[in-house]
Protein backbone atom coordinates (compact mmCIF):
# COMPACT_ATOMS: atom_id res chain seq x y z
CA UNK A 1 0.00 0.00 0.00
CA UNK A 2 1.43 3.19 -0.92
CA UNK A 3 1.08 6.19 1.82
CA UNK A 4 -2.46 7.95 1.69
CA UNK A 5 -1.89 10.16 -1.08
CA UNK A 6 -3.05 13.79 -0.27
CA UNK A 7 -6.76 14.43 -1.59
CA UNK A 8 -8.84 17.77 -2.75
CA UNK A 9 -10.75 19.04 0.27
CA UNK A 10 -14.23 17.79 -0.92
CA UNK A 11 -16.96 16.05 1.33
CA UNK A 12 -17.66 13.35 -1.82
CA UNK A 13 -15.08 11.22 -3.86
CA UNK A 14 -16.22 9.12 -6.39
CA UNK A 15 -19.52 8.64 -4.56
CA UNK A 16 -18.02 8.37 -1.00
CA UNK A 17 -17.98 10.73 1.76
CA UNK A 18 -14.89 11.72 3.43
CA UNK A 19 -15.64 14.04 6.40
CA UNK A 20 -14.42 11.69 9.38
CA UNK A 21 -10.50 13.07 9.41
CA UNK A 22 -9.48 9.43 10.14
CA UNK A 23 -10.18 6.52 8.31
CA UNK A 24 -12.32 4.11 10.66
CA UNK A 25 -15.06 7.13 10.62
CA UNK A 26 -15.19 7.63 7.23
CA UNK A 27 -15.64 3.53 7.26
CA UNK A 28 -18.89 3.84 9.41
CA UNK A 29 -19.82 6.89 7.00
CA UNK A 30 -20.31 4.76 4.32
CA UNK A 31 -23.85 3.72 5.05
CA UNK A 32 -25.21 7.58 5.87
CA UNK A 33 -28.84 8.54 6.15
CA UNK A 34 -30.28 10.25 2.99
CA UNK A 35 -34.14 11.52 2.83
CA UNK A 36 -34.42 10.03 6.04
CA UNK A 37 -33.14 6.33 4.74
CA UNK A 38 -29.84 4.75 5.80
CA UNK A 39 -28.32 4.37 2.12
CA UNK A 40 -25.47 1.48 1.83
CA UNK A 41 -22.47 2.76 -0.15
CA UNK A 42 -20.86 -0.49 -0.12
CA UNK A 43 -23.90 -1.87 -2.11
CA UNK A 44 -21.47 -4.68 -3.70
CA UNK A 45 -17.52 -5.47 -4.20
CA UNK A 46 -16.64 -3.75 -6.62
CA UNK A 47 -17.92 -0.29 -4.37
CA UNK A 48 -15.93 -1.29 -1.51
CA UNK A 49 -12.81 -1.26 -4.14
CA UNK A 50 -13.75 2.00 -5.12
CA UNK A 51 -14.13 3.32 -2.03
CA UNK A 52 -10.45 1.83 -0.90
CA UNK A 53 -9.70 3.19 -3.60
CA UNK A 54 -10.93 6.60 -2.71
CA UNK A 55 -9.59 7.00 0.61
CA UNK A 56 -5.98 6.19 -1.50
CA UNK A 57 -5.30 2.74 -0.03
CA UNK A 58 -5.06 1.06 -3.59
CA UNK A 59 -3.59 1.54 -6.51
CA UNK A 60 -4.39 1.19 -9.63
CA UNK A 61 -3.14 -2.19 -10.43
CA UNK A 62 -4.10 -3.73 -6.70
CA UNK A 63 -7.75 -2.67 -7.42
CA UNK A 64 -7.24 -4.20 -11.02
CA UNK A 65 -6.22 -7.78 -9.48
CA UNK A 66 -8.92 -7.87 -6.83
CA UNK A 67 -11.80 -6.54 -9.41
CA UNK A 68 -10.92 -10.11 -11.43
CA UNK A 69 -12.41 -11.91 -7.48
CA UNK A 70 -15.11 -9.91 -7.79
CA UNK A 71 -18.13 -12.39 -8.13
CA UNK A 72 -16.43 -14.52 -6.27
CA UNK A 73 -18.22 -16.37 -2.77
CA UNK A 74 -14.78 -15.08 -1.31
CA UNK A 75 -15.57 -11.19 -2.05
CA UNK A 76 -19.30 -11.73 -1.42
CA UNK A 77 -18.04 -13.12 2.12
CA UNK A 78 -15.34 -10.69 2.55
CA UNK A 79 -17.71 -7.33 1.66
CA UNK A 80 -20.92 -9.40 4.10
CA UNK A 81 -17.97 -9.41 7.50
CA UNK A 82 -16.78 -5.86 6.37
CA UNK A 83 -20.44 -4.85 6.79
CA UNK A 84 -20.75 -6.47 9.89
CA UNK A 85 -17.74 -5.34 11.31
CA UNK A 86 -18.57 -1.70 10.23
CA UNK A 87 -21.75 -1.81 12.00
CA UNK A 88 -20.26 -3.82 15.85
CA UNK A 89 -17.66 -0.73 15.19
CA UNK A 90 -20.46 2.04 15.43
CA UNK A 91 -22.04 0.85 18.37
CA UNK A 92 -18.56 0.64 20.05
CA UNK A 93 -17.63 3.93 18.51
CA UNK A 94 -21.17 5.60 19.49
CA UNK A 95 -20.60 3.88 23.20
CA UNK A 96 -16.67 4.75 23.45
CA UNK A 97 -17.86 8.33 22.48
CA UNK A 98 -20.06 8.80 25.72
CA UNK A 99 -17.49 7.49 28.23
CA UNK A 100 -17.61 3.83 28.19
CA UNK A 101 -14.66 1.42 28.12
CA UNK A 102 -13.68 -0.54 24.46
CA UNK A 103 -15.57 -3.60 24.97
CA UNK A 104 -13.12 -6.89 25.37
CA UNK A 105 -14.60 -8.70 22.68
CA UNK A 106 -14.05 -5.69 20.56
CA UNK A 107 -10.48 -5.58 21.49
CA UNK A 108 -10.25 -9.09 21.10
CA UNK A 109 -11.37 -9.06 17.42
CA UNK A 110 -9.83 -6.60 16.40
CA UNK A 111 -6.37 -8.48 17.93
CA UNK A 112 -7.21 -11.39 16.42
CA UNK A 113 -8.03 -9.32 12.33
CA UNK A 114 -4.84 -7.66 12.98
CA UNK A 115 -2.82 -10.70 13.51
CA UNK A 116 -4.45 -12.22 10.52
CA UNK A 117 -4.12 -8.98 8.43
CA UNK A 118 -1.04 -7.18 9.61
CA UNK A 119 -0.49 -3.86 8.69
CA UNK A 120 3.41 -3.67 7.65
CA UNK A 121 5.94 -1.01 7.36
CA UNK A 122 7.78 0.43 4.36
CA UNK A 123 10.69 2.56 2.97
CA UNK A 124 8.75 5.24 0.72
CA UNK A 125 12.01 7.80 -1.17
CA UNK A 126 9.36 10.05 -2.34
CA UNK A 127 11.24 13.27 -2.28
CA UNK A 128 14.38 14.08 -0.39
CA UNK A 129 13.92 12.81 3.15
CA UNK A 130 12.75 8.72 2.76
CA UNK A 131 10.44 8.04 5.75
CA UNK A 132 8.13 5.02 6.99
CA UNK A 133 4.92 4.44 5.72
CA UNK A 134 2.15 1.96 6.16
CA UNK A 135 1.90 -0.81 3.67
CA UNK A 136 -0.12 -4.22 3.10
CA UNK A 137 -0.21 -6.33 0.05
CA UNK A 138 -3.94 -7.22 -0.93
CA UNK A 139 -3.85 -10.58 -2.86
CA UNK A 140 -7.26 -11.52 -1.64
CA UNK A 141 -10.57 -9.72 -0.55
CA UNK A 142 -9.93 -10.51 2.85
CA UNK A 143 -6.69 -8.45 3.20
CA UNK A 144 -8.69 -5.76 3.17
CA UNK A 145 -9.08 -5.53 6.59
CA UNK A 146 -6.27 -5.04 7.44
CA UNK A 147 -5.92 -1.16 7.20
CA UNK A 148 -9.10 -1.28 8.68
CA UNK A 149 -8.96 -2.97 11.71
CA UNK A 150 -5.06 -1.19 12.12
CA UNK A 151 -7.15 2.22 11.92
CA UNK A 152 -10.13 1.25 14.39
CA UNK A 153 -7.52 -0.27 16.99
CA UNK A 154 -5.55 3.48 16.52
CA UNK A 155 -8.41 5.05 16.97
CA UNK A 156 -9.48 3.52 20.36
CA UNK A 157 -5.95 3.64 21.32
CA UNK A 158 -4.75 7.24 20.19
CA UNK A 159 -7.23 9.47 19.52
CA UNK A 160 -8.57 11.47 21.76
CA UNK A 161 -12.24 10.98 22.18
CA UNK A 162 -13.39 14.19 23.55
CA UNK A 163 -12.84 15.10 19.85
CA UNK A 164 -14.73 11.98 18.38
CA UNK A 165 -17.95 12.25 17.62
CA UNK A 166 -21.27 12.23 15.82
CA UNK A 167 -22.34 14.87 14.31
CA UNK A 168 -25.47 16.91 15.77
CA UNK A 169 -27.40 16.87 12.65
CA UNK A 170 -26.95 13.59 11.32
CA UNK A 171 -25.48 10.34 11.73
CA UNK A 172 -21.70 10.91 10.84
CA UNK A 173 -18.92 10.66 12.57
CA UNK A 174 -15.93 12.75 12.69
CA UNK A 175 -12.73 13.55 14.43
CA UNK A 176 -12.86 17.38 15.60
CA UNK A 177 -9.58 18.64 14.31
CA UNK A 178 -10.29 22.21 14.62
CA UNK A 179 -8.19 24.30 17.19
CA UNK A 180 -10.67 24.85 19.63
CA UNK A 181 -12.06 21.12 19.36
CA UNK A 182 -15.41 22.57 19.37
CA UNK A 183 -17.30 21.84 16.66
CA UNK A 184 -20.63 19.69 16.76
CA UNK A 185 -21.14 19.22 12.69
CA UNK A 186 -19.51 16.69 10.10
CA UNK A 187 -19.18 19.15 7.71
CA UNK A 188 -20.03 22.78 6.49
CA UNK A 189 -21.30 21.68 3.28
CA UNK A 190 -23.09 19.06 4.22
CA UNK A 191 -24.58 20.06 7.62
CA UNK A 192 -22.38 23.02 9.31
CA UNK A 193 -24.57 25.78 6.61
CA UNK A 194 -27.54 24.52 7.70
CA UNK A 195 -26.99 24.83 11.26
CA UNK A 196 -25.75 28.55 10.77
CA UNK A 197 -28.88 29.25 8.63
CA UNK A 198 -31.47 27.72 11.42
CA UNK A 199 -29.24 30.18 13.89
CA UNK A 200 -29.71 32.93 12.27
CA UNK A 201 -33.32 32.45 11.55
CA UNK A 202 -33.83 32.10 15.35
CA UNK A 203 -31.57 35.32 15.55
CA UNK A 204 -34.07 37.41 13.40
CA UNK A 205 -37.41 35.91 14.68
CA UNK A 206 -35.91 36.77 18.49
CA UNK A 207 -35.33 40.23 17.18
CA UNK A 208 -38.96 40.36 15.79
CA UNK A 209 -40.22 39.56 19.21
CA UNK A 210 -38.24 42.07 21.06
CA UNK A 211 -38.94 44.77 18.81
Amino acid sequence: MKQRRKIPDSDWRDGFLFVGNHLALDFLNTRPIQNGEARELLSDFGALLRWFQAAGLLSTREMANLQLQGESVTARRALEAMRRFREKLRKEVLAWEGGAHVHRSTVEELNQLMAVHPMLSKLEATGNVPFMGPWFEPFLPEDLFAPLAHSAAKLFAEADRNRVRKCGQCVLHFYDTSKKGTRRWCSMQLCGNRLKVAAYAARQRLNANEG
